[in-house]
This record gives C-alpha cells, sequence and structure tokens, in this order.
C-alpha cells in the first residue's frame, strides 16, 4: 500500500513526542528507575523488533499489509465473500483484530513459554510511554504471524489493517503513558478506550491484577469477559509494577533480551 511506511512512522514519531511531553508535564506516578537507561533499553528493542520484521519479510512473501492486498486480489477471506460497504468492512476489520490483539494478550499470560517471553514487556519497573515499545522480538513475530493468518481468514482490507495498527500503536502508546489524567476524563473514557490508569494495574507486581485488563485500544472485551479490574488495590501512587521480584536489571538491554530463556 502506497505511502504505509510513512504514515505508521509519521503517526508514531509524533504520538511519541506528544505522549512524551504529557507525562512530563503532569506524571501520574514518580518514577523508580533513571529514565535514562529504561528508555535506551525500551527504544533499543523496538529497533531490534523492526529488524526481526524486516527479516522476517526476507522469509515470508507478504507481512500483514501484504497479506491484506493479497486476500483482497484472490478474493480469500469472510468479507470478500459478501459486497459490504467499504466502511462497514473497515469498522468490521478493526472490532475483530482489536478483539484478536485482547485474546493473545490473554493468552501469553496464560501458556507458561509465551508468558517467558511477555513478562520482557512486564519487567519494566516504571510504566511509560517507551513501556509500550517493549516486547521480546519473539514476542513480535509471533504476533505478525498471528496477524497475518488473521487478515486472510477474515479478508480484511489493506485499509483497516494499517488503520489498526496505527490506531493500536497510537493506543498502546498512550494508555502506557505516565500521564495524570482528570479522574472525570478518565471515567469517562475509559468505558470505551483503555486509559493510562486503566492499563497501570495490568502491570501490578500482584498476579490477580497482571491477569486482567488485557486491552490495548478497546476496554469493552475485559468489561465483557469479566477481566476487568477498575483501580490497583494499593493505589496509583503506592502500586509496585514490574514482575514479582525487583532489581535493576530490566534496564540492561542484553538482560531483557536473554529473560525468556532465564529460569528466574
Amino acid at each position: 500500500m502506497e505511502y504505509e511506511v510513512l504514515i505508521r512512522l509519521g503517526s508514531f514519531l509524533v504520538l511519541f513526542i506528544v505522549f512524551a511531553v504529557a507525562e512530563a508535564l503532569a506524571p501520574r506516578r514518580a518514577r523508580v528507575q533513571p529514565r535514562s537507561g529504561r528508555w535506551f533499553t525500551n527504544l533499543a528493542l523496538v529497533v531490534i523488533d523492526s529488524v526481526t520484521l524486516r527479516l522476517l519479510s526476507l522469509l515470508l512473501p507478504l507481512l500483514a499489509v501484504g497479506a491484506a492486498m493479497d486476500a483482497t486480489r484472490q478474493g480469500w477471506g469472510l468479507f470478500n465473500q459478501f459486497e459490504l460497504p467499504l466502511w462497514l468492512t473497515v469498522l468490521l476489520s478493526f472490532l475483530i483484530l482489536d478483539f484478536a490483539i485482547w485474546a493473545q494478550h490473554l493468552v501469553f499470560h496464560k501458556v507458561p513459554a509465551l508468558w517467558r517471553l511477555h513478562r520482557v514487556h512486564h519487567a519494566d519497573r516504571d510504566i511509560d510511554v517507551s513501556t509500550a515499545l517493549r516486547f521480546h522480538p519473539i514476542e513480535i513475530a509471533a504476533s505478525m504471524l498471528i496477524k497475518i493468518g488473521l487478515v486472510y481468514v477474515i479478508g480484511a482490507p489493506a485499509m483497516a489493517v494499517v488503520l489498526f495498527e496505527v490506531v493500536l500503536n497510537g493506543s498502546a502508546m498512550f494508555n502506557h503513558a505516565n500521564w495524570r489524567l482528570p479522574l472525570p476524563l478518565d471515567r469517562a473514557l475509559r468505558l470505551v478506550l483503555v486509559t493510562p490508569d486503566m492499563h497501570r494495574v495490568h502491570h501490578s507486581v500482584y498476579r490477580n491484577e497482571t491477569d486482567s485488563n488485557y486491552g490495548f485500544c478497546l476496554s469493552v472485551w475485559d468489561r465483557w469477559f469479566g477481566t476487568y479490574t477498575d483501580q490497583p488495590s494499593d493505589g496509583h501512587g503506592d502500586m509496585v509494577i514490574g514482575l514479582e521480584w525487583q532489581d535493576e536489571k530490566p534496564m540492561k538491554l542484553g538482560w531483557s533480551l536473554m529473560l525468556p530463556f532465564r529460569r528466574k
């Protein structure tokens, strides 16, 4: 799809700067680790993830957007069997993809081998806009493979896939931001969207809180499937973020890359 990379990269950079400034001006929590070390590791991970996807594209003929264009050309997938208005196909594709990300997130918490990958994200002892980028490259590759398969199954148009990925990246940076939203605004937004206060609960050291609030964009899935937790038991100011054990190692890039293969 023409200009896809520019659209995604441009929106990413603009939104990252917006949320970084917002959390600097109105922080929700005091930091427990220096931002410089954490940001180096988290930003390095997103670079490694991007390289991983580029390498994956050499092994596979198509990634998510290419798969959508191929499904349309071949007439494959659910939505290519019906003459629906484009706006409705895009909307339904977006909702299905967002639900799939919610379900995938839940599975990565419940399956031990997948949790070992996903805990790289949860090892961050602070949560801010950079945490949204902190994923192990193997998890990113696995997520892309799942997305490609789903795009073929539902026949999502390329426009819907690009829109979903831009919104998903933006909403992830928004709800990971260490940003103090006015509480009335938070209550109104979280009726539909995952807010920073809602998602922060998911990064608690308490497993019952970690195993809740799986949504990245829409909050409705957690409400409908009984995985919604309104507030952390210790309050947002005093809650401890990260894994059950705490040390300085999550700031280190090499340690973070090797975490899935460690016993601890």
